[in-house]
C-alpha cells in the first residue's frame, strides 16, 4: 500500500499558499483602489489645495513677494503631488484596515486586543503631527525667516521646493509623535521597562533635541517646537507603558 498522506499534505500547504497569496492580491487591490478613489476625488481641487497649502507662507511674503515656478510643466505637476500626497494622507486608514484584514485572522484574540489600540493610536497620533506642522510649525517658521532676512531680498521661493519642504516637514512631525507607540512595542516586546525609560529621561532630552536639530530647518522655532511636544510624548510613553506591562505581568503568571 501506498502513503498517500505526504502528498494530500503537501497539496494542502500548497492550496493554503495559494490561498493567502490570493487574499493578499485583494487585499493589495482594494487598498489601491481606494487609494485611486480619494485621488480621483481631489485631482479637481488640487490648484484650490496647493493655494490653501500655500497661505501660511503668502500671509509671511511681503510686497512684492510671490511662488514662483521655475520648470516649465512645475504648475501642472506640483498641484497633482500634493493631490497624492493628501489622498495618501487620507486613505492610511483604508490601507491599514486591508493589512489588518489579511492579518489579523492569524493572530490570538490577546494579541488582537493589543494591536488594535495601538494601530489606531499610530494613526491618530500620525495625524495629529501632521496638523501641528501645518497649522502651528510652518507659520511659525514662515513668520521667523521672513523677520530675519534682509530688508534688500525679496523672497520668490519656487512652488516646487515649497511643496517638498512642507512634505518633509509633515512627515517628520507626524512620525516624531509616533513616540509613544513604539516605546509601548519595546515595552510588550520585553525589551524594555517602565523603570528604564523612566532612568534614561535626561539621555532621552538630549537625544530629542539633537535629534530636532538634524530633522528640522536650520532654525530655533522649528526645533523647539519638536523637541519639546517629543518629551512631552516621551512621557506619555512612559505612563501608557507602565499600563501595558501591568496588565502583561497578570497574563504571563497565567500562561
Amino acid at each position: 500500500m501506498t502513503d498517500q498522506s505526504a502528498p494530500e499534505s503537501g497539496n494542502e500547504t500548497e492550496g493554503g499558499l495559494i490561498e493567502h497569496l490570493l487574499e493578499l492580491r485583494t487585499r493589495l487591490m482594494r487598498g489601491l483602489v481606494g487609494l485611486a478613489v480619494v485621488l480621483v476625488a481631489l485631482l479637481p481641487f488640487a490648484n484650490r489645495l496647493f493655494s490653501w497649502l500655500a497661505l501660511p507662507l503668502m500671509d509671511k511674503l511681503a510686497g512684492d513677494g510671490k511662488l514662483v515656478a521655475i520648470g516649465v510643466v512645475t504648475p501642472f505637476f506640483t498641484p497633482m503631488r500634493l493631490a497624492f500626497f493628501l489622498a495618501v494622507l487620507i486613505s492610511v486608514p483604508w490601507l491599514l484596515y486591508q493589512m489588518w484584514a489579511f492579518v489579523a485572522p492569524g493572530l490570538y484574540q490577546r494579541e488582537k486586543k493589543l494591536a488594535v489600540p495601538l494601530l489606531v493610536s499610530a494613526v491618530m497620533l500620525f495625524y495629529a503631527g501632521c496638523a501641528f506642522a501645518l497649522f502651528i510649525v510652518l507659520p511659525s517658521v514662515f513668520a521667523f525667516l521672513a523677520h530675519i532676512k534682509p530688508e534688500s531680498v525679496v523672497q520668490m521661493p519656487d512652488i516646487n521646493a515649497y511643496l517638498d519642504f512642507v512634505v518633509v516637514i509633515c512627515l517628520t512631525f507626524g512620525l516624531s509623535f509616533e513616540l509613544p507607540v513604539a516605546m509601548v512595542i519595546l515595552a510588550l516586546l520585553g525589551w524594555v521597562t517602565p523603570e528604564q525609560l523612566k532612568q534614561a529621561r535626561g539621555y532621552a532630552i538630549v537625544g530629542v533635541f539633537v535629534v530636532a536639530a538634524i530633522i528640522t530647518p536650520p532654525d530655533v522655532i522649528s526645533q523647539l517646537m519638536l523637541a519639546v511636544p517629543m518629551c512631552l510624548l516621551y512621557e506619555i510613553g512612559i505612563f501608557a507603558a507602565r499600563i501595558v506591562s501591568r496588565r502583561r505581568q497578570p497574563q504571563q503568571e497565567a500562561g
